[in-house]
């Protein structure tokens, strides 16, 4: 055979691998339960597969694909609540939420209320435009664009997509607020891809785990519930920036995912303490100062122009009580305790609850702290990013149920145990079900407020179980999945190998060992 046929014949090169060492995670051959979904594509890979040699379906692209039929199943889910009906006056077309459909069909989404409620449907400019706001006894309060900066523009910008739509008579048209709905949603579907692509190349040699990120029951549940996925983006895109050795751009990232929501910026402190553990302490100010560059420069010109309209977020915040899904409220249901602020009047602020849920995060960051600073081997950065996030939710006085989304990237990457996650995943997700039937109420055949309350309480013990076992592997890298093949933080970028400068290690990362498959 000739040189040319030889090369013809040969298959193509090996895709290069993420891993350290090349050896990349076949999970239908190591976990138990894709070995049986996989039987359903013709069973596990066999010894004479050409691992990372398909040129079109790539991990990645399967990955992606698997999330826009999850993002299909969440959209349909949502569906139900921009139905039209001629319920209008003289018969004009209006969302037909009849029967209380939104919490029948379980299908609310907060974005459908909030163009109404945020004034939207006016074409206000978020911020500048306020409305009164009349109370259940009578007082009123002058409101404005609740939302973080960034939220609140993309909610805005969405809705002149909107507007220019239905000013084209030769597009498809239905109610302004159906059209808004789907605009938010493709936006927010980008969002939850990106987050996916990120996490999927910040798992490295174990890629499949970004599996339970596309194919996660919260998405169904949650991915069109709110505006989340905007932040889950930036986070999971900060992550993977810092885990290149790009500090300032991870900065950047989490600057502008804060100005989203709050969450990712809470990844500055694992950060912190890491940078300070492996004498990195540069690198870290590089990306504080450039979250910092970042979350100013979206904030800073609405703070400027609309003083008013830019504190109603954290002015809010400060104001409410607790709310359904609070660990404080389940309390409140189950003993009719009457909270730490006893009655409230419209005008008063939880001062006592505020002060409770701020210090109870405070402990949780000193317990991380702690752990991160004592444990044998530096813990990697999903792990202490995980802990935190997960003490915020538990902690604070406000969990709206999409928050779930937060957590997911950041347990993948935690801890990469398929089915520990999907159960909790499932459990969060269903946690949808009754709290849809409690809004309902009792007189339109809901179920009592104690059936919410205590899936909560199943949810905040799924939570916390995997607390404990991210603790747990911390102090015993042997037993970390990621750490396998004597790899050290995927996700650590300078921090990955690096010495500890001022913590001397028990166990060195490079001496970790294979651990049991999920």
């Amino acid at each position: 055979m000739s040189e040319r046929r030889r090369r013809i014949a040969s298959p193509a090169e090996p895709a290069p691998d993420l891993s350290s060492d090349g050896r990349r995670d076949l999970p239908a051959t190591n976990d138990p339960t894709t070995a049986q979904l996989a039987a359903v594509i013709g069973g596990p890979v066999g010894r004479h597969a050409l691992i990372g040699r398909q040129r079109f379906m790539t991990p990645l692209r399967v990955l992606l694909l698997l999330a826009v039929v999850f993002l299909s199943f969440g959209w349909f889910a949502k569906a139900g609540c921009i139905q039209q009906a001629p319920n209008g006056p003289d018969g004009s077309l209006g969302l037909d939420w009849s029967g209380s459909r939104q919490y029948v069909a379980m299908c609310y989404s907060d974005t459908v209320p909030l163009f109404g409620a945020e004034r939207l449907d006016e074409g206000a400019f978020p911020y500048k435009k306020s409305w009164e706001e009349v109370a259940a006894d009578g007082s009123t309060q002058i409101r404005y664009m609740e939302y973080p900066v960034l939220s609140g523009l993309y909610q805005y910008g969405s809705m002149l997509v909107a507007e220019a739509w239905s000013s084209a008579p030769w597009l498809p048209q239905a109610l302004q607020v159906a059209i808004y709905f789907n605009v938010v949603a493709i936006g927010l579907a980008l969002a939850w891809l990106v987050t996916v692509w990120a996490t999927a190349m910040s798992a490295g040699r174990r890629i499949w785990d970004a599996a339970l990120v596309a194919a996660s029951p919260l998405v169904i549940v949650h991915g069109f519930t709110n505006f989340d996925a905007l932040a889950t983006a930036f986070a999971a895109t900060g992550v993977l920036a810092w885990g290149r050795k790009r500090p300032v751009l991870a900065g950047v990232l989490l600057g502008l995912g804060g100005a989203a929501k709050l969450y990712p910026l809470l990844l500055l402190g694992p950060l912190l303490v890491l940078c300070w553990r492996a004498g990195k302490l540069r690198d870290w100010g590089q990306a504080a100062c450039a979250a910092l560059a970042a979350w100013l420069a979206v904030n800073l010109p609405i703070a400027l122009l609309y003083p008013s309209g830019w504190y109603e977020f954290f002015r809010l915040n400060s104001a409410r009580g607790a709310d359904p899904d609070s660990i404080y409220n389940v309390v409140t249901s189950f003993t009719g305790w009457g909270g730490f602020d006893g009655v409230l009047y419209p005008g008063d602020e939880p001062m006592i609850l505020n002060a409770v849920t701020l210090g109870l995060f405070i402990l949780v960051c000193g317990a991380v702290t702690y752990i991160a600073i004592n444990a044998p081997t530096r813990p990697r950065l999903a792990q202490l990013g995980f802990l935190v996030v997960a003490g915020f939710l538990l902690t604070n006085k406000v969990w709206s149920p999409q928050y779930s989304l937060w957590l997911v990237p950041l347990a993948v990457l935690a801890l990469p145990h398929r089915r520990i996650l999907l159960a909790w995943m499932a459990i969060d997700a269903l946690v949808w079900f009754p709290r849809m039937y409690y809004y309902l109420g009792i007189g339109n055949k809901g179920v009592p407020e104690q059936w919410f309350t205590g899936t909560i309480v199943v949810r905040d013990l799924a939570v916390i179980g995997l607390c404990a076992l991210v603790v747990r592997q911390i102090y015993r890298p042997r037993e970390d999945l990621v750490r396998q093949f004597g790899v050290d933080d995927p996700n650590g970028g300078v921090l990955d190998r690096a010495p500890d400068a001022r913590v001397r290690a028990k166990t060195a990362p490079d001496q970790a060992v294979s651990a049991t498959s999920p």
